[in-house]
C-alpha cells in the first residue's frame, strides 16, 4: 500500500485548501487530478524525488520566435526546424518557441487560442518533429489572454463558464499600490450582457487578466499544461505569474496564493511519468526572484534576472565590481532547483532586477550609452504616477559596440566574453536567436511595428541569412562559429552541470570577473576568468590556490598553466576556463 505522506491527495488538498478555503478540497482535488490525468492516464505512485539528474552541463537553450526564420515559401517551423539541424544540433541541446498559438498582439502573448498552433508558422507535427531533436520549452501565458478570444468574447456575452474568468475592478478602487511594467491604464471599460464592466489589465487592454479566484480557470490551465505535454513539451514557461492573483488594495503581485498555484503545480509535474520543468518568468528584483523556488517545492528553474543588466554593465564600464559583489551574494539553488542564465531575450534587457545592486549613476551610465548606439528604453509607472526606466531595448550584439568611453574595435571580443559568462556560471545557459546570429539593432521594426521591443525582434529572410553564414568573415559567422565552439567544449566538463559547486574568486582587480566551479563528483576543477576591459591585465596566480601536482590547462585556447608561476596575464576580454581535467 502506498504511503499517505508519499501520495499526491494529502498535498494536493492541503495546496487546494490554501488557494480556495470556501470549496471543499475533496471535490476539487478530484477535479483537479481529472483535468491533469484525463481519461486514466498513468501517473507515478511516488512523486519525483529532488535532485540533480533532470539536467547536465550538455544542456544550453536557444530562445526563438516561430517565424525568426523566414522565407516566404515555406512554414517557419520547418526552417527553425531546418536552421537547428543545420547550425545548432552539436552546440545546443533545447528551445524555447515563445508563444506559437493564434494571437492578436504583443507578438504571441496576447493568445487567442490556447490549443492550436498559429497556422502561420506551422501545426502540431511541426512542433512535435522538433520536440523529437530538442528539449522543448513552451509558453503557458497564464495570466492574460487576447481580448478578441473566444473566452473573451464569450464573457462579453454572460456565456458560463466564461462569464467568471476574468479580473472585475472598479475605478473606485483603492488600486494605488499595484505593481505593473506598463503605463496604460490599468482598467478597461467593457460592455458585457450584464452591463459596463472594468477588466484588469496588466499588460495593455488587448490582454485582459484572468480571474484565479475561480478554480474553472486553474482546471482549464491544467488541461492545457496536460496537451502541451502529450505534444512533447519537458520545459513549461510560466509567463508573467508574479501577477496571477489579484487583491483590491494590495500590490497584486507575488500574494501567497500565487505561490501556493505553483506549488501545485510543481506537485502534479513531480508526479507526471513524463519529465516536467517548470521555470518561472518574473523580472523582478533578486529577493522577489529567488522566492519561486520556494523551499525547493515550486519552480523546478527561475530566470536569473540581474545577470543582462550587471554584465551589461561590466562590459561597458569596463569593471566587475558590482557583478562580482552580486554573485558573492547569490545563494546555490535549492536541491532539485537551478538557475537560467542568460543576457538577451526576446523582451528588452530588465533593469528593475538591477535595483538595490547598481548605484542610479552607473544605471544612468549604462542608459545613456544604450541611447548612444541607438536603443531604447522604456518606462514604467511608480505608484506616485511617476515613470521609471523599466527595460532597455537594444540587440545585445550592438549594446557591445562600445562602452562608457566611447566606441572602439572590441564589439566582437567584448560579446563574446558576455556570452562566456553565462556558460561559465551555475545555471543552464539561454541564449537568444540573434544573440547567436551577431544580428544588429531592428530600426525599421521599430518604425513598423510601432513597439520598442521589435528592435530586438528581426525576422531573418532564411537565404540571406544562409549566406552571411556562409561567409566566415562576417559577424553573423564569427559570432555563431566561436560560441558554438566553446558550447562544444563547455559540454564535456562535468564542473560546469548546473548544480556543481560555484565560489566567486577575489582577482585582486576589478576588471577581471572570476569564479571556481568544482563538479559534483570534486574531481573537476575549473577556474572561469573573464577580462571584461580592453587592457591587457596580470593577476596573481595565487588567488586561484592550482594544486601544483596536477596539470593545468586554458580549455579555452589548449594552452597549459604553471601552477607556481606568480602572476597570470589576461589579455582584453579574453576567457580563460583553467581545469585540472581535459
Amino acid at each position: 500500500m502506498t504511503d499517505p505522506a508519499r501520495s499526491i491527495g494529502p498535498k494536493l488538498a492541503m495546496l487546494l485548501g490554501q488557494i480556495y478555503p470556501n470549496i471543499d478540497s475533496a471535490i476539487l482535488s478530484s477535479m483537479v487530478l481529472e483535468a491533469f490525468w484525463p481519461d486514466g492516464k498513468p501517473r507515478r505512485q511516488r512523486g519525483r524525488r529532488r535532485g540533480n539528474s533532470l539536467w547536465s552541463q550538455k544542456d544550453a537553450l536557444l530562445i526563438t520566435y516561430g517565424n525568426s526564420i523566414t522565407d516566404g515559401a515555406h512554414k517557419p517551423l520547418d526552417l527553425l526546424s531546418d536552421f537547428l539541424d543545420r547550425y545548432l544540433k552539436d552546440s545546443l541541446n533545447a528551445v524555447h518557441i515563445l508563444p506559437f498559438f493564434p494571437y492578436t498582439s504583443d507578438d504571441g502573448f496576447a493568445v487567442s487560442d490556447f490549443r492550436s498552433v498559429n497556422p502561420q508558422l506551422g501545426d502540431w507535427p511541426d512542433i512535435n518533429r522538433i520536440a523529437q531533436e530538442f528539449t522543448l520549452m513552451s509558453d503557458l501565458v497564464l495570466n492574460h489572454v487576447s481580448s478578441q478570444s473566444n473566452w473573451f468574447n464569450a464573457y462579453r456575452q454572460g456565456q458560463a463558464p466564461y462569464d467568471k474568468f476574468f479580473f472585475e475592478a472598479s475605478p473606485d478602487d483603492d488600486l494605488r499600490d499595484v505593481v505593473r511594467p506598463r503605463t496604460t491604464p490599468l482598467l478597461r471599460e467593457v460592455e458585457t450582457s450584464n452591463g459596463p464592466r472594468h477588466v484588469w489589465c496588466t499588460f495593455s487592454h488587448d490582454q485582459a487578466d484572468l480571474d484565479f479566484r475561480n478554480p474553472e480557470v486553474l482546471l482549464e490551465f491544467l488541461r492545457i499544461i496536460r496537451l502541451h505535454i502529450d505534444n512533447g513539451v519537458q520545459i513549461i514557461r510560466l509567463d508573467a505569474v508574479a501577477f496571477l492573483w489579484k487583491e483590491i488594495g494590495t500590490s497584486s503581485i507575488h500574494l501567497p496564493q500565487t505561490h501556493a498555484v505553483i506549488k501545485l503545480m510543481r506537485l502534479l509535474c513531480d508526479f507526471a511519468t513524463e519529465k516536467v520543468i517548470l521555470l518561472t518568468e518574473t523580472n523582478v528584483p533578486k529577493a522577489e526572484n529567488l522566492s519561486y523556488f520556494g523551499l525547493g517545492d515550486e519552480a523546478h528553474a527561475i530566470y536569473n534576472f540581474p545577470l543582462p543588466p550587471l554584465i551589461l554593465h561590466a562590459m561597458m564600464s569596463g569593471n566587475a565590481r558590482y557583478l562580482r559583489q552580486w554573485q558573492r551574494g547569490m545563494p546555490p539553488a535549492p536541491m532539485g532547483c537551478a538557475y537560467l542564465n542568460f543576457t538577451a531575450s526576446h523582451d528588452g534587457i530588465g533593469m528593475r532586477p538591477a535595483e538595490g545592486i547598481l548605484p542610479d549613476d552607473e544605471k544612468q551610465a549604462v542608459i545613456d550609452t544604450v541611447r548612444d548606439i541607438g536603443g531604447l528604453v522604456s518606462m514604467r509607472t511608480m505608484p506616485d504616477g511617476s515613470e521609471s526606466p523599466y527595460e532597455l531595448n537594444t540587440t545585445f550584439y550592438d549594446a557591445m559596440s562600445r562602452t562608457f568611453a566611447g566606441p572602439d574595435t572590441h564589439q566582437h571580443a567584448r560579446f563574446i566574453c558576455s556570452q562566456t559568462i553565462v556558460m561559465s556560471l551555475e545555471g543552464i545557459p539561454a541564449f537568444y536567436i540573434h544573440a547567436m546570429l551577431a544580428t544588429a539593432n531592428d530600426h525599421d521594426g521599430v518604425v513598423h511595428r510601432g513597439m520598442n521591443r521589435a528592435i530586438n525582434r528581426h525576422r531573418w529572410d532564411y537565404p540571406s541569412l544562409r549566406a552571411l553564414l556562409s561567409d566566415p568573415t562576417t559577424p553573423n559567422a564569427r559570432v555563431l562559429a566561436d560560441l558554438s565552439a566553446r558550447l562544444k567544449i563547455r559540454q564535456k566538463q562535468a564542473a560546469f552541470h548546473p548544480n556543481a559547486t560555484q565560489f566567486t574568486v577575489n582577482m585582486g582587480d576589478e576588471r577581471v570577473f572570476g569564479i571556481w566551479r568544482q563538479s559534483l563528483d570534486r574531481h573537476q576543477s575549473v577556474f572561469a576568468l573573464h577580462n571584461v576591459s580592453d587592457a591587457e591585465v596580470s593577476v596573481p596566480a595565487a588567488a586561484l590556490n592550482l594544486i601544483e601536482d596536477q596539470e593545468w590547462v586554458d580549455l579555452l585556447s589548449g594552452a597549459p598553466i604553471d601552477a607556481a608561476a606568480d602572476e597570470l596575464t589576461v589579455a582584453p576580454y579574453q576567457c580563460m576556463w583553467i581545469s585540472n581535467r581535459t
